[in-house]
């Protein structure tokens, strides 16, 4: 069975969703182990309710992001993963570290990237008054938020939204797509090759799987 590595440094509901999905058998894998930068992250207590290896590292026990970041990948590797999963992971990583896990290591970010990379996306969205937002699945690379897009997917914005109706509609999109594409990993499926997507060998969209 593959075995998934979760990093995340919050509540951790999109954690929780891949957690659902193994112990449904809609991801046939285990998750077995989540890490946190943050020890109070509600995350490190969902994996420990599901029997879930749980760690917090310090940054302030390292001397720079890179200490931190070669310390992190070293405790990861002690549980050879197949699929390094960022959930709600608020820390931009090292280039030593992204290269390490290159082609197993994706990323959900909230909006349809490449819009609005980085935070505050759902405020950005209803600032500029658009009328569609969403979420994106992808692949990690040293490019912030700029790795190959592997499926999203979009929500309505309407006029009297606030910023926590919008965020609320598009976890609920996230909690949906995030166990898919963690399935067609584990599945062997989708696979990053040139800094290209591919699913069952074909080369995906710059805007990821979309179906007919």
């Amino acid at each position: 069975m593959k075995r998934i590595v979760v990093l995340v440094s919050g509540e951790g509901s999109n954690l929780q969703a891949l957690i659902d999905a193994c112990q449904q058998g809609r991801i046939n894998a285990e998750i077995t182990a989540v890490f946190s930068n943050k020890s109070a992250a509600y995350g490190l207590e969902r994996a420990r309710l599901a029997d879930i290896a749980a760690h917090a590292l310090d940054v302030k026990a390292y001397e720079d992001r890179a200490a931190f970041d070669v310390a992190l990948a070293d405790a990861i590797d002690e549980y050879q993963p197949d699929l390094v999963v960022l959930a709600g992971y608020m820390r931009i990583l090292t280039a030593d570290f992204v290269q390490r896990f290159a082609g197993r290591m994706i990323n959900i970010h909230p909006s349809l990237l490449p819009k609005y990379p980085g935070l505050h996306t759902h405020r950005q969205a209803i600032e500029n008054q658009d009328t569609e937002h969403g979420t994106s699945v992808h692949f990690v690379t040293e490019q912030l938020d700029g790795g190959p897009v592997i499926l999203q997917a979009k929500v309505p914005v309407f006029s009297d939204d606030s910023e926590d109706d919008l965020v609320a509609r598009v976890q609920t999109q996230e909690h949906n797509i995030y166990p898919l594409v963690v399935s067609w990993f584990v599945e062997g499926r989708l696979s990053l090759k040139s800094d290209q997507a591919l699913l069952d060998n074909n080369p995906l969209p710059y805007q990821g799987y979309a179906a007919d």
